[in-house]
């Protein structure tokens, strides 16, 4: 009979190594497996690693025949952390030595003769089976959308059957092809034989750019903007809808486009020239402000000043009347960019394309994130304009011809028609990926980046919004959104990929699963409405659909990515009704775990990654309908919590990442099925039991440095597992508690845990919280201020005397941090305040430079220290009051903690620098 054991995942995690190398690899492009295709919300493959490991070694402490004491199980776990460290590191994601080790580990202790396999059954992007393979592990992937079936056969079913074979279309002296290297060499040879080939037909549609002296340039991306004629009778001129007019931020290189309006005709006409900083010029010029005026579809006419509303726009748009004007051309230079005025020419060019037999699909009459609808665009080809649509669709066409090229060729190599077909098949996917991550760049959607003169992908949200000006990129460059760069991209990381053991992806609904040997589940699954992961990924799939649809009939059936069955509570779909919505989203989610619950190994637990943001609900406190639906769906099938871990997802030396107020976590949780003889307990047991162990865990999150937009997230993993251990809570009246009155209960305690830390402040603190949390930064009556200050034994003249405090008129105000003094030093302060200390802290960060607040952290002491605590507080009492900016620094302060603890071991002036 099996043996359930306890493993490592249920007892500790090495959390900051995880997290450190987590949000690194965020920074990492070139062959990461998640540049293989556009998909949102990947997992890091980091974290993904650590946690099957954890999840499939023991924890010392089941085997005291080896380890009988608590020292030496906790020198067991250390061994595993230093592995645990060395394998989440990037550069050691081919490590074969490290992985194979790691995969002995495991190995150890399985009952089986072999270990078990690994399924995600919600794969998505495809990080957890990936992560899977790389370990050594059989890895099993399924998801409903085809996109997604597609990204994970491509990662972990194909490249196992091709390992190691060497590339037909190249003549080569190597013995030895690891991996997928071959297969990657012959889609790069085939791919440019299809670049060489689409430009014979085509290139005539991408001109050159002249320079002077008859010296021609070739185009990186032409810069257009959307046009609508001005309601204004008087004026009627063809405004150009432009939200920005730079082209190059660029230290030294800046550049921007100079609007001329020729009033002279009727209408008025705008025509665009180039300006720019010169050499040697001491005080740089700037882009003029753009005619964007408000959010939204509000432009100021540069003919008349006339602003033209949002319903003049979209009333325009839907009438078919918008249309675009050339503001750039952008070609390439010596190293650099050149920018160029528009011409007659070229614009003329790019309206003689005439794209034939482009997608018909349907844009969805409403989805998530989707806003272009509202603007005339209905159809999925009116996200490109003519000349992309030739593009898009030359290029899909040409793979069926390379496809009989590889088809050939393979014969010719000795393979058999069957085996030759199959080659040509997996070469075609990733030439069809190429053609996909042109697109992501093609198209009316992608934008030009002044600071980093590239083109943006359409998908730099989870969403479909409008852009008003778009750069449209050139194929045949050898720069942004080219279709030889598309190549590079998927050949590095075929390179990189473990291509064994065998992988195995499957189109299926995770509430059918059908597998005959129990198997480790870990999976991220559907985060409520969220994400519209099929009709986001209709835009790719109308291009994967025409260029491989007769390889994959199966998984290309259907138009458009199926939607019935997907996962995602969207009332669209339920005509607008959200309790329809959401019962279909529960419903579907309690069906999939209690599947997973039939198929999973008793001997493991199942891990669930989750980033869903609670949100406000005016009566039950903080709560959140995507926690609670997937908590009931997990709790009602018997599953109970057994270990909650936050991982931390985004780069923490940004400050825009590190203070903005959206998750940068995911919540992992760790489950078992809850014992058939789990207690009963009533509300008032359930709440000191709540009391009693949940600030122990706050404590730890905050010694962990958790980011405090994601603090009430990360608490329901601890707060749950007191809840899911019973059986069931029964409330006064003998009905059961609902998760939904469990997470208000939790984070009613983590309100009161933080009150409670007020306590530890000194009265100056203490005095400046209370204010804070009833006027922030705004004045109030002085007589209130005196009667606070009295009831902390302080007084107003005194918080005046310490530099936290204006008081005049009758009136009293804290002191905003732009107002600190600036040569403050914590040790000369003779009234040191943790208040204080946070503020300047804070300023540090985002004005003065982190190794400055490093220093003050180094030399505040008790009241440094204390300023990590206060921070959470003020968030807490911020975020309450929608005091946005403000909830911002204190977010920014908490994210920074860690590289402010290592910055505060040298002093400021061993580093170099100075206060």
């Amino acid at each position: 009979m099996q043996t359930t054991r306890k493993k490592l995942i249920e007892v500790t995690l090495h959390l900051e190594a995880i997290n450190a190398a987590a949000a690194r690899e965020k920074s990492i492009r070139h062959g990461h497996p998640s540049t293989l295709h556009m998909w949102w919300a990947r997992r890091p493959l980091a974290a993904c690693r650590a946690v099957l490991f954890a999840q499939m070694v023991d924890d010392p402490s089941e085997h005291p025949e080896l380890w009988p004491t608590e020292e030496l199980q906790q020198a067991e776990r250390e061994r595993l952390f230093e592995l645990i460290e060395e394998l989440v590191q990037w550069e050691n994601i081919n490590n074969t030595e490290l992985l194979a080790k790691a995969n002995a580990e495991m190995r150890r202790w399985v009952m089986e003769e072999r270990l078990p396999a690994v399924l995600d059954p919600f794969a998505g992007g495809g990080a957890i089976p990936l992560s899977a393979q790389q370990l050594g592990l059989e890895a099993h992937a399924s998801d409903l959308n085809p996109v997604a079936v597609l990204i994970n056969k491509a990662m972990i079913e194909i490249p196992p059957k091709w390992a190691g074979q060497p590339p037909l279309s190249e003549q080569h002296t190597l013995d030895h092809w690891p991996g997928s290297t071959g297969l990657a060499a012959d889609v790069r040879h085939y791919g440019k034989w299809m670049r060489t080939e689409a430009y014979k037909r085509i290139g005539h549609l991408y001109p050159k750019a002249k320079l002077s002296a008859g010296v021609e340039a070739t185009v990186i991306a032409w810069l257009w903007a959307r046009t609508v004629t001005c309601p204004n009778p008087a004026c009627r001129a063809e405004m150009p809808l432009v939200s920005s007019f730079w082209l190059s931020k660029k230290k030294g290189r800046r550049a921007w486009i100079e609007p001329e309006v020729d009033r002279g005709l009727d209408p008025p006409q705008i025509r665009f020239t180039i300006g720019g900083d010169t050499e040697g010029r001491r005080h740089p010029g700037a882009a003029p402000d753009p005619p964007k005026v408000a959010r939204g579809a509000k432009f100021r006419c540069l003919a008349c000043g006339n602003v033209a509303p949002d319903a003049h726009i979209r009333g325009e748009s839907m009438a078919g009347r918008m249309g675009a004007q050339l503001l750039a051309i952008i070609a390439e230079g010596d190293r650099r960019r050149i920018y160029l005025a528009p011409t007659r020419e070229h614009e003329t060019i790019a309206r003689q394309a005439e794209p034939q037999g482009v997608p018909e699909t349907d844009l969805p009459e409403k989805a998530l994130g989707f806003r272009v609808q509202l603007y005339g665009m209905t159809k999925h080809r009116h996200l490109f304009t003519s000349r992309q649509l030739v593009a898009l669709t030359t290029f899909s066409d040409l793979i069926g011809e390379a496809r009989q090229r590889v088809i050939a060729d393979a014969q010719a190599a000795g393979f058999d028609t069957a085996r030759s077909e199959e080659y040509a098949d997996a070469v075609a996917t990733y030439l069809a990926f190429a053609v996909n991550k042109v697109a992501d760049r093609s198209c009316t959607l992608a934008w030009w980046q002044s600071m980093r003169v590239s083109i943006a992908p359409v998908f730099s949200r989870h969403a479909l919004p409008m852009t008003w000006d778009f750069a449209e990129g050139n194929p045949f460059s050898e720069s942004t959104g080219n279709f030889l760069s598309a190549l590079n991209w998927i050949e590095k990381v075929l390179g990189i990929l473990p291509a064994r053991p065998a992988g195995q992806v499957n189109q299926k609904n995770a509430a059918s699963l059908e597998h005959a040997n129990r198997i480790i589940i870990s999976t991220d699954p559907p985060y409520y409405d969220n994400i519209g992961y099929a009709d986001l990924s209709d835009f790719f799939y109308v291009w994967l659909r025409r260029s491989l649809g007769h390889i994959y009939p199966d998984l290309f059936s259907t138009l458009m990515v199926p939607k019935a069955e997907e996962l995602v509570a969207t009332p669209y779909r339920f005509d607008d009704d959200k309790e329809k919505a959401q019962e279909f989203f529960e419903n579907g989610l309690f069906r999939a775990f209690a599947r997973l619950r039939e198929v999973a190994h008793p001997a493991y637990p199942l891990t669930i990654y989750y980033a869903y943001k609670q949100r406000e609900s005016t009566q039950d406190g903080k709560t959140s309908t995507g926690w609670e639906t997937m908590l009931e769906g997990l709790i009602q099938t018997g599953y109970q919590i057994t270990g909650t871990w936050p991982m931390r997802t985004e780069l923490g030396n940004r400050l825009r990442n590190m203070g903005s107020n959206a998750l940068a976590s995911s919540i992992i949780l760790v489950c078992r099925p809850r014992p058939a003889d789990a207690p009963r307990t009533g509300r008032r047991r359930f709440l000191r039991a709540l009391r009693t162990e949940l600030p122990a865990a706050l404590h730890l999150l905050q010694q962990g440095h958790i980011a405090p937009v994601d603090m009430n997230q990360a608490v329901i993993g601890p707060g749950m597992a007191i809840y899911s251990r019973y059986r069931q809570i029964l409330e006064a009246d003998g009905t059961s508690m609902p998760v939904r009155t469990a997470l208000a209960f939790i984070n009613q305690v983590v309100d009161e845990y933080l009150a409670d830390q007020d306590s530890e402040y000194d009265a100056d603190t203490r005095w400046a919280l209370a204010w804070f949390e009833q006027h922030a930064f705004n004045e109030g009556v002085y007589g209130d201020a005196e009667t606070l200050a009295t009831a902390k034994n302080i007084s107003v003249q005194g918080l005046v005397e310490a530099g936290i405090l204006h008081s005049g008129g009758g009136k009293v105000r804290l002191v905003r941090r732009d107002e600190l003094d600036r040569e403050w030093y914590p040790a000369t302060d003779k009234r040191l305040t943790v208040w204080k200390v946070c503020q300047q802290m804070i300023y540090a960060v985002g004005h003065r430079g982190e190794p400055v607040a490093g220093e003050m952290l180094r030399t505040g002491g008790v009241a440094a220290v204390a300023a990590q605590s206060l921070a959470y507080r003020l968030y807490a009492i911020s975020e309450k009051n929608g005091w946005a900016e403000e909830a911002f620094w204190y977010n920014v302060l908490i994210t920074s903690w860690l590289e402010l603890s290592k910055l505060s071991m040298v002093p400021l002036q061993e580093q170099g620098q100075f206060v």
